[in-house]
Formats: C-alpha cells, structure tokens, sequence
C-alpha cells in the first residue's frame, strides 16, 4: 500500500519547465527525466492545466507556469493531482465481533483526518519556488 507519486512528478514537472524554460521541453522531454511514459506526463499536465497551474501557448508545443512559482504551493499542486484520493485507507472488513476489529475503522478515521489536515496545511506553506530554488541549489 503506497501513496501516489503522483504529487512528487507533478512537483518534477513543473519544476523542470519553469528551470528549463528557455528550451520548453516537451512532455517527451519531461518523460525521460521522470523515467516514465510520456502518456504519464500528459495526463499529469492535463491535471495541472485544469487546474490553473500550467498552460499552453496556442500553436506552439510549449507548455509553462500558469503563475509565479511563488504563488503555487505544493498543496495546490497535490489537490490538482491528488486531491480526490484518501490519503489514508482504512482496511475494510474486519470482524464484528472482535474489539479491535469493531473499532478500528472508526478510531483511525479520526486520526487520519487529523493526519491529513495536518499535512495539507504544511503543504499550503510550501511554495513550488523553494523546490526549485533547492533543486538550483545543487549546481553549485
């Protein structure tokens, strides 16, 4: 059971366009630096452009930062891509006449909601310009 890495290649794409921006790489492009499918890619970006993340210049194959990418933060990104999914699931089925497994569906919600409001909210304090400004970083 892992979470979606969805969240972590969309953060990889859209640094890589704003990092790369002069060479506007295609999803192609983005595709052999993720180490994934290009249909991947363009799903992905698809999320990102509904949205407001990123666009597209109309009659060029160049894709760019809807915003600044101080304005983008990584919560913003992971309710374009991930937002609908429970961050946590709960294991269903459990017998009813045990104490834990009569319980735990119920108590774990709880926590996990906690645990997920938790999360959301240091994402909303994360903007996508730090990431790069680390990613930058490194060439030095």
């Amino acid at each position: 059971m892992a979470m979606s890495t969805k969240l972590s290649v969309a953060v990889h794409i859209l640094s890589l366009l704003e990092i790369e921006a002069s060479s506007t790489p295609t999803s192609t492009d983005i595709s052999k630096s993720v180490n994934t499918n290009p249909v991947v890619i363009r799903r992905i970006m698809s999320q990102l452009k509904q949205a407001g993340l990123l666009e597209s210049q109309p009659g060029k194959k160049a894709n760019r930062l809807a915003k600044d990418a101080r304005e983008i933060s990584l919560y913003d990104i992971y309710m374009a891509v991930d937002g609908d999914q429970d961050v946590f699931n709960i294991h269903k089925n459990t017998h009813p006449n045990c104490l834990v497994g009569s319980q735990i569906q119920r108590v774990l919600d709880s926590k996990f909601e906690i645990a997920r409001i938790e999360m959301e909210n240091s994402l909303r304090t994360m903007p996508l310009s730090d990431v790069i400004w680390d990613i930058e970083s490194a060439r030095e």
